[in-house]
């Protein structure tokens, strides 16, 4: 699997795209804590251990295994200017076949949102599953008044497809999110003759 074959590092301008590893543990839960109330509307309800540092390890040999077996790509993101950790973004559900997509979600701490850290993400992580995973498809969703994730991926290029009811427990109730998606070759709206 492409994704096993070599330590998985993306560079951007700013940042260092990179799975956890055990040491990140304080940094992840003192920005997750100290985000809490900001991030707690658009993500399902934290399980009573989500903090500690069992958890923490559990995510990263998760981590591990899902990149070594092509399922996933979770990665944190390192701010490069002073190795600060900045939030995260996972390519996950990868399936192959017919469908070669996946499904794109992803984090900030509230101290660097709306600094451009994520759309550099989003882009790279898009970037890699095209040409490195020769994946087609990219899905993303989220809440339909989460306007500053619809307005993320739109930058990003990703084009709204539609709606789904119950999609996923956000805040610990089942949510209807908008469908987002990203493809390596876009012939959405083009007619033969154009």
């Amino acid at each position: 699997m492409l994704l096993g074959r070599r330590k998985l590092r993306i560079e951007t301008e700013r940042l260092t795209l990179r799975p956890p590893i055990h040491a990140d543990y304080r940094a992840w839960s003192a920005l997750r804590r100290a985000s809490n109330d900001y991030l707690r509307p658009w993500e399902p309800t934290w399980a009573e251990d989500h903090l500690t540092r069992k958890a923490f390890t559990n995510r990263v040999y998760w981590a591990q295994r899902s990149v070594s077996s092509g399922n996933a790509m979770p990665l944190f993101l390192i701010r490069r200017s002073d190795q600060n950790l900045v939030g995260a973004i996972t390519l996950d559900n990868i399936r192959r076949g017919p469908a070669q997509s996946g499904t794109l979600g992803y984090w900030t701490g509230e101290p660097f949102a709306r600094q451009g850290y994520m759309r550099e993400a989003i882009e790279a992580t898009v970037h890699q599953a095209f040409t490195r995973l020769d994946l087609s498809r990219i899905e993303a969703a989220c809440l339909p008044e989460n306007q500053a994730s619809r307005g993320l991926l739109e930058k990003s290029g990703f084009k709204y497809e539609g709606v789904a009811q119950s999609y996923l427990q956000i805040d610990g109730r089942w949510r209807t999110h908008v469908l987002y998606a990203a493809l390596r070759k876009d012939r959405r709206g083009r007619t033969a003759a154009g």
